[in-house]
């Protein structure tokens, strides 16, 4: 049984090696293989590693063979090639979703999946102007608990907080807590949302995931209005700005060609562009017109301009003319 047993934990430690220890760049001969299992307290002779490695390589292991003065093995290939894996750390790191003890967790697992000596070239340091971290540990109990309360369909209960001046929580409605029916997650201006309707409002509100606490699975299901069983998460998120809500209105702007890539990102390409003369056109797109709406064409200058209707060229006029006061002596 010993030897049988051994034999089973030979294969698994030689496989760790071999993805541990070999890359393209770094390989081993079967006496390094031998050396390597012994510091597992495994021995293993010759025509055995032989074999082994044959297993490995029927199991999908891209294990290859350098023939030069002696057979060197390696892996050649992986589930995640080095780019991507770089790709996937700068990801981690520059998150501001990310708390900074979970994103050290969280490259430290990713680290794993190279070679020991690739993962040396994961030790990258991202550098991201203005990017903070969250502070709220509990943020991935709260996506799990929220993916659960989908899939079983059931409603949540949490306690929602804001921070005051002196940097302290406070929780909203005296600590009392939120019911609501979780519709979707989405990641949004770098940060997380709860999208789902809440009844006190009789309509669809966000929430920042990590600024909810004590969150709960509810007994009761969700109850999601006839009008908003179509509802669409993708469409929803191009006409809202920094996930505040409210009522959808069509809105014509007028736009400096300079700025045709910014309005592509936050729009997309569905949409129709009106040439206004050579150096302007304009789009009708469907927004929530929201004072975040406002300060998002308000950082564009002069180069930008509400066409229709008056009501939202009036608010931001007024906008503007309190911008000005604060500045006048």
């Amino acid at each position: 049984m010993a030897t049988i047993t051994n034999s089973k934990l030979k294969l698994l430690y030689l496989m760790k090696i071999f993805l541990e220890k070999t890359d393209e760049n770094h390989s081993l001969t079967v006496n390094d293989l031998i050396n390597e299992l012994n510091k597992y307290h495994i021995t293993a002779e010759r025509k055995a590693i032989y074999s082994d490695i044959e297993l490995l390589r029927n199991f999908g292991m891209d294990i290859i063979c350098d023939k030069t003065r002696s057979n060197n093995y390696f892996v050649a290939s992986r589930d995640f090639e080095l780019p991507e894996l770089k790709l996937l750390v700068d990801a981690v790191q520059s998150s501001k979703f990310i708390t900074h003890k979970k994103s050290n967790d969280l490259i430290k697992k990713i680290e794993k999946l190279a070679s020991i000596y690739e993962a040396k070239e994961l030790h990258r340091q991202v550098i991201v102007a203005d990017r903070v971290k969250t502070m709220n540990e509990n943020i991935y109990y709260n996506v799990d608990v929220i993916h659960k309360a989908i899939q079983e369909n059931k409603q949540v209960e949490f306690k929602y907080f804001e921070y005051t001046i002196d940097k302290r929580r406070k929780y909203r409605r005296g600590g009392e807590k939120y019911n609501a029916s979780p519709y979707a997650l989405t990641w949004t201006d770098d940060n997380y949302y709860l999208i789902a309707y809440y009844e006190r409002y009789n309509d669809i509100s966000n929430f920042r995931v990590d600024r909810i606490t004590d969150i709960e699975l509810s007994e009761n299901n969700r109850y999601l209005p006839e009008n908003l069983k179509s509802f669409n998460v993708v469409e929803y998120s191009k006409k809202i700005f920094n996930m505040f809500s409210g009522d959808t209105e069509t809105v014509q702007l007028q736009f400096d060609n300079s700025l045709i890539n910014v309005i592509i990102d936050r729009f997309g390409k569905d949409f129709f562009i009106n040439k206004k003369d050579e150096e302007s056109f304009s789009i009708t797109v469907e927004v929530v017109v929201s004072n975040t709406f406002l300060g998002w064409l308000f950082m564009f200058g002069d180069k930008v301009k509400i066409i229709a209707p008056d009501r939202i060229k009036e608010k931001m006029n007024e906008l503007a003319q309190k911008v000005a006061d604060i500045y006048k002596d």
